[in-house]
């Protein structure tokens, strides 16, 4: 598989270490020629010097050969930024970091699939293990043709929650309103700009992707 990071953070180095290790092809891209110099000496791999968020920059990595993007570098704006153009370009799938989890509702009201916020992960992480509870990602629970697919409510779908007309094999799991997780009753009312995530069967992935946009992960497992 192949990988295409903008931004030579140490999180992209500690990826693409690990990737590279695995038989993977990498190529970061990053504007400071300096640091390009610096990391070149520790892995072997593609580089390409430039702006990250610049189309022009992000077609000489090869969208269309590329199984993921990361946007990883210091700056939230510019993170989002090469994500829609990472997106707009063919990228078979974009991963954006976000410093500041408020711009995680930006993030999903423009579709993009998903985004990570490392202080808050780590933070979660230290939390659960102070508490002594181990960590089961909600990807390895999901088994065979289960998928989970998150929107955001408008006012067209706010209301009963029993009344969104999903498909079937496809359930209401959980929201957030403000920030704040919900398990919803059966008598739920949904507001405008809740994010409701749903476990469904893979199959009903085009329908709701038609009605609500891209597919969109929810990021809370992160």
């Amino acid at each position: 598989m192949r990988a295409v990071f903008i931004g030579a953070s140490a999180i992209t180095l500690m990826a693409a270490q690990i990737l590279l290790r695995r038989g993977h092809e990498v190529v970061i891209i990053e504007w400071d020629k300096s640091r390009i110099e610096a990391v070149s000496a520790e892995l072997d791999c593609g580089f390409i010097h430039g702006d990250g968020s610049k189309p022009a920059i992000q077609r000489e990595a090869d969208p269309e050969n590329t199984d993921f993007l990361f946007c990883l570098t210091g700056n939230d704006q510019s993170n989002i930024i090469a994500s829609l153009v990472g997106r707009s370009l063919g990228f078979r799938r974009v991963v954006t970091r976000l410093e500041d989890p408020e711009f995680e509702h930006i993030c999903i009201e423009l579709g993009l699939e998903d985004s990570i916020v490392p202080a808050r992960t780590i933070g979660r992480y230290l939390a659960d293990m102070f508490s002594g509870h181990d960590m089961l990602e909600l990807s390895a629970m999901l088994k065979d043709e289960a998928r989970v697919f998150a929107f955001v409510v408008t006012a067209a779908d706010a209301g009963p929650a029993a009344e969104l007309r999903l498909p079937r094999d496809a359930r209401v799991v959980c929201c957030y309103r403000d920030g704040k997780f919900i398990l919803p009753e059966a008598d739920f009312e949904l507001a405008v700009d809740d994010e409701v995530v749903v476990i469904t069967h893979s199959r009903n992935l085009p329908a709701l992707e038609t009605r609500w946009g891209p597919r969109k992960p929810t990021r809370r497992g992160h």
